[in-house]
This record gives C-alpha cells, sequence and structure tokens, in this order.
C-alpha cells in the first residue's frame, strides 16, 4: 500500500495530466477550469467490478452531464487497455492511463501492487468537494449524484 494521504474535502486538486484512451494528453486543470469534475479511480479495467463501476456512471451518464459534470476514469492500465475497455462497454467519458501513477499519486490514492484502490473525487473550482475512499460499484452514479444534490441544496 503506498503511504500518501487521499485528499481531503477541501483541499485543492491536483493539476496533473495524463494521457487518455486515445493516446492525447488531459490537463485535470483544464477540466476543472469548465465545471465540476468527477475523476475516480479503479484498479484494472475490465474486470468485475470496475467494469461494474464504469457501466453504472454510463448509465447515469446523462444525468451527470445534465448537472454539468465532467467524468475520468483513472487506472494505471495502459493506454490500448483503456480503449479496449471503453469501447467494450461503450463508455462516452474519458479514461487515464496513469502508468506512471502520477495522477495516483498526486490525489493521494493508495495502491495494492500496481493498482490504485477505488475512490472517487469531486472537484467544484479547482477544490474538492466530495470524496468517496470505498466508492462503490453498481452504485458510483448515485453516490456522485446524491452529494451532488446535497452540496447544490
Amino acid at each position: 500500500m503506498s503511504a500518501k494521504e487521499p485528499l481531503d474535502v477541501g483541499q485543492d486538486a491536483p493539476a496533473v495530466e495524463a494521457l487518455n484512451q486515445d493516446g492525447e494528453l488531459v490537463s485535470l486543470e483544464a477540466l476543472y477550469k469548465e465545471g465540476d469534475v468527477l475523476v475516480y479511480f479503479y484498479p484494472r479495467a475490465d474486470t468485475p467490478g470496475c467494469t461494474a463501476q464504469a457501466c453504472s456512471l454510463r448509465d447515469d451518464f446523462e444525468a451527470l452531464t445534465e448537472r454539468k459534470v465532467t467524468v475520468v476514469g483513472v487506472s494505471t492500465d495502459d493506454v490500448a487497455a483503456q480503449k479496449a475497455f471503453q469501447e467494450k462497454y461503450q463508455l462516452p467519458f474519458t479514461l487515464l492511463a496513469d502508468t506512471e501513477r502520477k495522477v495516483v499519486e498526486e490525489f493521494g490514492v493508495p495502491t495494492r501492487g500496481a493498482f490504485a484502490t477505488r475512490q472517487a473525487f469531486l472537484i467544484r473550482q479547482g477544490k474538492i468537494v466530495w470524496r468517496d475512499l470505498e466508492a462503490s460499484t453498481a452504485e458510483q452514479a448515485a453516490d456522485v449524484l446524491k452529494a451532488l444534490a446535497s452540496l447544490d441544496g
């Protein structure tokens, strides 16, 4: 397990970059300027729990985008694995291939061996406004929507 503590609510979200499923460099800092961003971490593409988590977000993607949330999935898989995962499950959001673990480290997400643990962070105006350190698989989208409802009052 990695030793760094996960970012807490109120802290600045990391201004880090990584390649997406298409091999394009994505700046999280640039996304923060566009609106709310959900950065969620999962251990490995195309495994049962990670698939359930991603499909939860896919199935509620319309509700999330209506709330102006950009969804970004992160794992230590390579670009090809992320692309295959995205295509297989028709995931309509960005997947970052964090092979160097820069995003994982900046967010303080614990790892088990080469794999990030399942966590989620909601960022608003560059600050962490909600976090889930034991992110659900099948209920991930519902948890995020519930957090948004309480934030927006």
